[in-house]
């Protein structure tokens, strides 16, 4: 056993350069795992709000835009499709629209903010197919009505404010996304009326 002195002062600076070091490399391990647990950029941008413009949407004219990683329809209905919407709500099977699948701006005859604009999520409420918008010739699909959505799928039929006629495999009326006017020509889709 050799009785030489111990040097304290480099035994401490030994500890502390090793606890630093091994600090550093927790650090550096940490840092991209708990980074893991935040969503991606891409995912972000699929939650995202969209905005969009309708300021050159023709009446009739439907446009598609993604939300979510869904269709989203935005329809510019004209007067006509609109004074013929409570004419075959006897047909219907939620014509008030009772199961609540819109936000509450949008709980009305017409299932919007603006009678002029529906917009809403392209899905059949059966099977998850998207309908096709038969802006003149849905009469084929429900006589004595002009203008709807056709599922190919199965045959479920909506009306110009999404909701389902009776007699079909859809059960409920399409989904109201939340949305807001920012202007004459411009809805976000992805935020409810009245929060900005």
């Amino acid at each position: 056993m050799s009785n030489a002195p111990v040097d304290t002062g480099r035994r401490r600076f030994l500890t502390a350069a090793t606890a630093v070091v091994g600090g550093a490399g927790a650090v550096a391990v940490a840092v991209p795992f708990i980074k893991s647990w935040n969503p991606s950029a891409k995912a972000k941008a699929a939650g995202a709000p969209v905005e969009v413009n309708i300021s050159k949407v023709e009446p009739g004219q439907l446009i598609r835009v993604e939300w979510r990683g869904k269709p989203v329809w935005v329809v510019r209905r004209t007067e006509a499709v609109i004074n013929e919407l409570p004419t075959h709500d006897a047909q219907l099977r939620d014509p008030a629209s009772a199961e609540m699948q819109q936000p509450e701006y949008a709980t009305n005859p017409l299932r919007s903010i603006k009678p002029e604009y529906f917009i809403a999520v392209g899905i059949c409420t059966h099977l998850g197919c998207s309908p096709t918008y038969l802006p003149d010739s849905f009469a084929e699909q429900v006589q004595g009505v002009t203008s709807g959505f056709f599922c190919p799928c199965h045959g479920s039929k909506f009306d110009m404010a999404g909701r389902v006629f009776q007699g079909v495999p859809a059960p409920l009326n399409l989904v109201i996304p939340p949305h807001q006017y920012v202007d004459d020509g411009t809805v976000i889709i992805g935020v409810d009326k009245g929060v900005a």
